[in-house]
């Protein structure tokens, strides 16, 4: 994969990218953006750069007008006009204001074709070209995209920490915190309604767009994050006998969300429920998205998560569950975690003998994301240095074994090991269960459908090697990224599906694991680094 070099006072900044995209779009996924205010199209003559090495196309009408001879002669150019094909190295001469919200990578995303023609019934009818957003509310990350309603553009997207992290990484402890008093159950709901504002603030400035012409904002999520942005009925999680029920967590009033926001004062605001439990409405999202019911049976779904959520469609039943997996997954939770971010060690191979890694965006390591821990956990497997227990032998130090000796120290410690050990344990139990609830085993699955920012990078084959994931043809698992998002995108621009997704919800079938009487044992199990073993 080809290498965008950024040259910065404080060192180079080395981020690897997919040809085909323009430099800004690339830099809009780091956190060493370039100034811009045109979506991209060349108008505002905004981000400029100044190529240091490489080779580049030759300037667009747009460059000619905005910069000149001259500084084209410097090798001074817009970034948004610079499609880059190879290793590029760049000077950023309008470095662009620091943000917590960073665009969506292109990489897996999927990109919403509309399946019929979007209706504006019931929404301002004033608005000459209105937009829409869709929202994920996720646990760890809070991920949106603006659309263009009448053609089905999208004119932005971002993704950012969710400013819940401060009362916990996981969300019964957000659920107890909440509980402790009511003004902190509603300084959590705050915090994602003023989060939701600045990720839309930073599309509006960077792409041009205003705001009050967004008339429609649909939004999933997990139960927990969805009652906790509401306010309403969260307690109930926090007690078992309501963990396989439905419950209430949409909001009544959305009109201060809207002037919070800044979009039009009439915008239709919709939550979509969640099924029931910690089954929350991204799962039904993810499977619109992907398709799972479309097909024959032997179909599951994985949404990798703080709240991981699995479905399996056996060809006439969706079953569905939910798995405390914990935020191991999303690089919580570890003490050499990170989140999938610029500085993320994603990619860890054994290249003679001796470790090799991959960062993205970025020369200098800060720590693991959930799909580098995979990786990591299987090479020392391989290699003897972790057993399948996840032992480490008497070779490695006390504190662990250390990735990365730098100023930063990258170690993986036994703890570590065994917090994973537990969040794969359990996403084991839900797909044993659901599998024996439909009558199937490991030999009838047929297609594995991946979602999360985890299986964004996630190598098939080492997940498969020490039991994350069912051990059928590799070809036959598919890393489909945000599936929430995607399928939230849907809804926004199609009816349709919006009715696909009730149907679903309706005829869904909620299992909860607490009640399986022989999850100790399942759980036990799948705690060993190993591939699962065919039922």
């Amino acid at each position: 994969m080809p290498e965008l070099t950024v040259i910065l006072k404080e060192g180079e900044h080395r981020i690897p990218f997919v040809p085909g995209q323009s430099l800004r779009d690339i830099l809009d996924t780091t956190d060493v953006r370039v100034r811009s205010g045109c979506r991209g199209m060349g108008a505002c003559g905004l981000c400029r750069v100044r190529i240091e090495a490489g080779k580049v196309g030759e300037p667009t009408p747009n460059e000619q007008v905005h910069l000149g001879s001259t500084q084209l002669a410097q090798g001074i150019r817009l970034a948004c006009q610079v499609m880059a094909e190879q290793d590029l190295q760049i000077v950023l001469l309008a470095p662009a204001p620091e943000s917590d919200w960073r665009s969506l990578p292109d990489g897996g995303r999927q990109r919403v074709k509309r399946s019929a023609p979007f209706s504006l019934k019931g929404m301002p009818q004033q608005v000459e070209n209105p937009y829409g957003v869709a929202v994920d509310l996720g646990t760890t990350h809070i991920n949106l995209s603006l659309y263009e309603l009448s053609g089905g553009q999208c004119l932005g997207d971002r993704y950012g920490l969710n400013p819940q992290m401060d009362f916990g990484s996981d969300v019964m402890t957000r659920l107890v915190a909440a509980s402790e008093s009511p003004e902190q159950g509603r300084t959590l709901g705050r915090q994602v309604v003023k989060a939701i504002g600045e990720g839309l603030l930073d599309i509006a400035t960077r792409e041009g767009i205003n705001l009050q012409q967004v008339v429609r904002l649909i939004l999933v999520g997990n139960t927990a994050m969805l009652a906790l942005l509401s306010g309403r009925n969260y307690g109930l999680l926090l007690q078992p006998s309501h963990w396989m029920s439905a419950i209430d967590c949409l909001p009544t009033d959305t009109e201060s969300w809207a002037e919070s926001w800044d979009i039009h004062p009439q915008a239709r605001i919709e939550v979509i429920p969640p099924l029931g439990g910690f089954v929350g409405s991204d799962l039904l999202a993810g499977v619109v998205a992907t398709g799972l019911t479309e097909n024959g049976g032997g179909s599951l779904f994985i949404d990798f998560g703080t709240n991981s959520e699995i479905a399996l469609w056996d060809g006439e039943v969706l079953w569905v569950t939910s798995a405390a997996g914990g935020p191991a997954f999303e690089g919580s939770g570890i003490s050499c975690g990170l989140p999938v971010a610029p500085g993320a060690i994603y990619r860890v191979s054994l290249q003679d003998g001796a470790l090799d890694y991959a960062i993205i965006a970025g020369s200098e390591p800060h720590g693991l994301c959930g799909s580098g821990l995979v990786d990591l956990i299987a090479n020392l497997i391989r290699s003897g240095t972790l057993s399948n227990m996840g032992r480490f032998t008497p070779t490695v130090p006390k504190e662990g074994f250390a990735l990365v000796r730098d100023n930063r120290d990258i170690v993986l410690t036994k703890r570590d090991v065994d917090v994973f050990q537990r969040a794969k344990a359990a996403i084991g139990v839900g797909i044993e269960v659901l599998l024996a609830q439909a009558g199937m085993g490991g030999k009838d699955l047929r297609r594995i459908c991946v979602g999360g920012a985890f299986g964004r990078f996630l190598d098939v084959a080492n997940a498969q090697e020490i039991g994350l994931l069912p051990m059928i043809q590799p070809d036959l698992v598919e890393l489909c990224g945000n599936t929430a998002l995607a399928g939230c995108e849907d809804m926004l621009l199609s009816p349709v599906v919006v009715e696909r997704l009730k149907r679903l919800g309706n005829e869904a079938r909620v299992i909860n694991l607490s009640q399986c009487l022989d999850f100790d044992d399942i759980f036990f199990e799948n705690l060993y680094l190993q591939p699962n073993r065919e039922k």
